[in-house]
């Protein structure tokens, strides 16, 4: 019996000491001011993502069309060549075919440098907005005196989201 009794005390103490620094970590908080901004938001809603993404588009736009007219000549020669190829000599249809083949790749070459270019101005595009982002952000907490901005969130009270706040000032 003696042993269970000091067993169930130490478990006792032992939640006894937990619950005093997180009683203490409660207290403070309860005086602290948290805000949450919705980052992806500020991505696609503002003013400044959206210019970003017309001015992409644009440079981007080119390049896309000649992928696509590239992509659909290549389809057009296989589709020939799949007609023609009972009538062509075995020499002929392996020329023809490593023709397509290496067209096929160039084509896919030029799909995957579209791609990551695109992505990578995209990025710096991103960098751009969030580092102007940020700057607002500490302005709008020092005049609203935050402690805390969070950025992402599993929950949170739509009480403490400031992210129209955020892009009414990206915005101007």
């Amino acid at each position: 019996m003696k042993t269970a009794f000091t067993s169930m005390s130490k478990q006792l103490l032992l939640l006894a000491l937990c619950a005093v620094p997180i009683a203490h970590a409660q207290a403070q908080m309860a005086g602290s001011r948290i805000a949450y901004v919705a980052t992806e938001r500020l991505m696609t809603e503002s003013k400044l993502a959206k210019t970003a993404d017309e001015r992409i588009e644009a440079e981007f736009s080119r390049r896309d069309k000649s992928i696509n007219e590239q992509i659909g000549s290549v389809r057009a020669l296989a589709e020939r060549f799949e007609r023609e190829a009972p009538k062509l000599t075995e020499i002929d249809r392996t020329r023809r075919t490593r023709e397509l083949i290496d067209m096929e790749k160039d084509v896919q070459r030029k799909q995957r440098e579209y791609r990551e270019d695109l992505m990578q101005r995209k990025n710096e595009e991103r960098a751009n907005i969030a580092q102007k982002a940020y700057k607002v952000i500490e302005q709008i907490a020092a005049q609203e005196q935050l402690d805390v901005v969070i950025y992402e969130a599993g929950w949170f009270n739509p009480r403490i989201d400031i992210t129209d706040k955020i892009l009414k000032q990206l915005d101007k």
